[in-house]
């Protein structure tokens, strides 16, 4: 592949996909019952109360993925140059990827409590969307790497 920012562009989707549906979950907070019928979270209790919380929490959720994606978006080169940009995609790449580490506990909560299978999905898709991350960082030549600054003789 000549490009890693494939990689990034990939995993851009894939944060705004996720942006999207808490974005839906803000709007519809009740649709939080269809994600995990028989487990309910403290949202999903919530958002049967009716709390205006679940909302709130919803669409702060949303823009911290769409913020990630268009980082994403901004380190394949697609939209202007962010601040910070390596560092921001390296951190989101990790936070992605200690949430797929969930999916080791996950198979077993599955197979064994009888948790729905879209938990060990969720896992595998932010463990996909870390490692989608970090390989576009790592391997695009583009995004500048933290240099010592050398004082020029005078």
């Amino acid at each position: 592949m000549k490009s890693k920012k494939v990689f990034l562009i990939i995993g851009a989707v894939i944060s705004a996909l996720i942006a999207v549906l808490h974005f839906i979950l803000g709007l519809k907070p009740e649709l939080y019952a269809l994600i995990a019928p028989g487990q309910m979270s403290a949202l999903s209790e919530m958002a049967v109360e009716g709390s205006s919380l679940t909302t709130i929490l919803s669409f702060v959720i949303a823009l911290i993925f769409a913020l990630w994606a268009l980082y994403a978006f901004s380190g394949a080169g697609v939209i202007a140059r962010f601040p910070a940009l390596r560092a921001a995609l390296i951190v989101i790449g990790v936070i992605y990827c200690l949430r797929g580490l969930f999916l080791i506990t996950e198979i077993g909560m599955v197979r064994n409590e009888g948790y729905p299978f879209r938990f060990v999905l969720f896992s595998s898709l932010s463990l996909i969307a870390g490692l989608l991350y970090l390989i576009g960082v790592f391997g695009n030549r583009s995004l500048p790497r933290r240099t010592k600054h050398v004082d020029s003789p005078k």
